[in-house]
């Protein structure tokens, strides 16, 4: 077995572990956190629901991450990637990075407007910035995978 075939078998069976671990966070964990908050902050009442969808939909993103990885893996396993069924997985992690940027950027004006603490907008600004650079990876790399697939394709013609 060759050592992408391992690399692939190992990745796999992390985002597997990851997958479960974020199914866990997104049923239990979350909803019970701010569960908690508002049984302890009274003024945090009327957040929990609008910030317990607001988690639940950014972990909701990163599991089709997730899958979508998984197939790419799938298609890398079988030396299919330089085809352009890869492109459609590429996407939908691109539209999943893109629609938690931009909610994470609408949740954060408001948040940041009501925040009387600097150091907070300071790490939202972080997030953002770490937001909008993979996101932007992922464009390139969307690229980079288009040109491979059709050179490869104009290559296949050619032999």
């Amino acid at each position: 077995m060759s050592l992408d075939r391992r690399a692939v078998h190992v990745l796999r069976g992390l985002l597997v572990a990851l997958f479960v671990l974020l199914v866990v966070l997104q049923t239990f964990s979350l909803p019970g956190q701010f569960a908690h908050l508002a049984r302890t902050d009274p003024g945090a009442v009327p957040w929990r629901w609008p910030l317990t969808a607001l988690s639940v939909f950014w972990v909701l993103c990163l599991q089709v991450v997730v899958v979508c990885t998984w197939r790419l893996l799938g298609l890398v396993r079988d030396g299919r990637i330089f085809r352009r069924a890869a492109l459609p997985w590429v996407d939908a992690m691109i539209g999943a990075v893109g629609a938690a940027w931009l909610v994470l950027l609408l949740a954060g004006g408001v948040a940041v407007g009501r925040a009387d603490d600097p150091g907070n907008a300071l790490a939202l600004l972080v997030v953002l910035v770490i937001g909008a650079v993979v996101g932007l990876l992922l464009v390139v790399m969307r690229g980079l995978l288009r040109d491979a697939t059709a050179l490869r394709a104009d290559l296949e013609t050619v032999i």
